[in-house]
C-alpha cells in the first residue's frame, strides 16, 4: 500500500510559531524523508467558512498568507501537493454520504467539537441581543469531523500528522472508515495518527503564558514577523512571576521562555550565543539556583528564534514578489488533488451501488427484465 500523508490548516490568518513547532517543521521533515509516496497539504478554506460565513473576504485574503507561509518554511510543490479545499468539490459529496454513518449524539460527544464550539462563542440557547454569544451552531461547523473524514479518505491517507487536540477527530474518521467498509465492502483506507515526537512541540504556549497561541489573544509570534518584532515580543514574554531579582531562584516549569528554548534550541546554539553554558540543562540549573537574569535568557531566545526565522523570511520575500506564481502552484496542486479525490469518489459510488450509468450489467439486466415482461 502507498504511504500517503494528508494535513493542512484553516486560512484564518498568518501562521505562527505554534503552527511551526506543532506541524510545519515536521511536515518539511516528512516531505524530505523520502518515506512517503505522496503528501497532500490542504488550505481548508471551506472549513474556515463554517464560522466565517458572514466574512468570506477574510478567508479569501488569508489564502495567500497561508500559501506564502507554506512555501517560506520549505514545503516544496515538487514534493508536496499544495491545494485549496473548496477547489475539490468531490470532498463535499463524500461528506454527504458519510453523514449517514454518524449519529448526532456521536458528534455531540466529540471533545474537540465541544471545545471549538465554546472557543468560537456559539451557543444553542443564546438570548436575542446577547452579543457575547453567537446564535446557534451552524450545521457545517457541527459536522466538521465528517468533513475531515472526507478530506482524509479522499486522498487515501495512511498518515495524518496532527497535534494531540485533534486525536478525537482522527478517531471519528477511523470510525467512519470502519463503518463504511463494514456496510459497503473494503473501500476506504484506515488512517493512522502521527503525533509530534517532541513533548515541547505538543502545544506551544502564547507569549503571555496562556495555554495556546491564539490570534484573538494577541500572544503570537508570526513566521513573517521582523527581527525587531520578535525581539519586542520576547522581551515582553511571561517568565516566572516570583523571579524578581537576578539572585532569586527561578522556576523553569511553566516559564514560557524556557518552554520556547525546549522547542527551538540545539546544543550548537550555546557554543554560538552563550558559550559559558554547555547545554540547555546547564542554563536551567543556573536559573533554578539563582544568579541568572531573565534578560540574558531572553536574549538567547531572540538570537535562536531569529536564526530560525531568517531563511523563512528570505523565502517569503522571494514569493511575495511572485504572487501569480504562488497562485499557479495552488491551481496545479488543486487540479492534481481533484483528480485523486475523483478516483476515490468513483470507488465510493461503486461500493454504494450508485454509479448507475457506469453499471452496464445493471442496465442490461433491467433491460432483459422489462423485455421479458413486455413479451408476456
Amino acid at each position: 500500500m502507498a504511504k500517503i500523508i494528508l494535513t493542512g490548516d484553516r486560512p484564518t490568518g498568518r501562521l505562527h510559531l505554534g503552527h511551526f513547532v506543532g506541524s510545519l517543521r515536521r511536515r518539511v521533515e516528512l516531505q524530505n524523508s523520502g518515506l512517503f509516496d505522496r503528501i497532500f497539504i490542504m488550505i481548508a478554506d471551506a472549513q474556515a467558512l463554517t464560522d466565517n460565513a458572514d466574512n468570506p473576504e477574510k478567508v479569501r485574503q488569508n489564502i495567500i498568507e497561508v500559501a506564502l507561509d507554506y512555501l517560506s518554511v520549505g514545503l516544496d510543490p515538487e514534493k508536496s501537493t499544495l491545494f485549496i479545499q473548496s477547489q475539490v468539490p468531490e470532498l463535499c459529496e463524500l461528506s454527504f454520504y458519510y453523514m449517514n454513518l454518524v449519529t448526532v449524539q456521536r458528534l455531540q460527544r466529540n471533545p474537540t467539537v465541544k471545545a471549538e464550539i465554546q472557543l468560537r462563542g456559539f451557543a444553542e440557547g443564546a438570548v436575542e441581543g446577547d452579543t457575547a454569544q453567537r446564535q446557534g451552531i451552524p450545521v457545517g461547523f457541527f459536522t466538521y469531523p465528517i468533513s475531515q473524514a472526507s478530506d482524509i479518505t479522499a486522498f487515501k491517507a495512511t498518515t495524518v500528522p496532527v497535534g494531540e487536540d485533534q486525536e478525537p477527530m482522527i478517531e471519528q474518521t477511523r470510525e467512519i472508515v470502519h463503518k463504511f467498509n463494514a456496510v459497503y465492502g473494503e473501500t476506504l483506507t484506515m488512517p493512522e495518527i502521527l503525533l509530534p515526537d517532541n513533548a515541547a512541540c505538543l502545544r506551544l504556549p502564547g507569549t503571555d503564558g496562556k495555554a495556546k497561541m491564539s490570534k484573538s489573544l494577541g500572544n503570537c509570534i508570526y513566521l513573517s514577523d521582523t527581527a525587531d518584532e520578535v525581539k519586542k515580543k520576547v522581551m515582553g514574554m511571561y517568565t516566572d512571576p516570583d523571579h524578581l531579582r537576578v539572585e532569586d531562584p527561578g522556576k523553569v516549569e511553566g516559564n514560557t521562555v524556557f518552554t520556547y528554548l525546549d522547542a527551538f534550541s540545539r546544543p550548537e546554539h550555546f557554543a554560538k550565543y552563550l558559550p559559558e553554558y554547555a547545554s540547555l540543562d546547564e542554563l536551567k540549573a543556573h536559573y533554578r539556583r539563582g544568579g541568572l537574569g531573565d534578560v540574558k535568557v531572553k536574549r538567547l531566545l531572540i538570537a535562536i528564534l531569529n536564526e530560525t526565522l531568517d531563511p523563512i523570511r528570505e523565502r517569503r520575500h522571494y514569493y511575495e514578489a511572485r504572487i501569480e506564481e504562488v497562485y499557479d502552484v495552488l491551481r496545479r496542486g488543486s487540479e492534481a488533488a481533484r483528480a485523486t479525490a475523483a478516483q476515490t469518489l468513483a470507488e465510493v459510488r461503486h461500493a454504494m451501488k450508485i454509479d448507475y450509468f457506469e453499471d452496464r450489467e445493471l442496465i442490461a439486466e433491467q433491460a432483459r427484465q422489462y423485455a421479458a415482461k413486455l413479451q408476456h
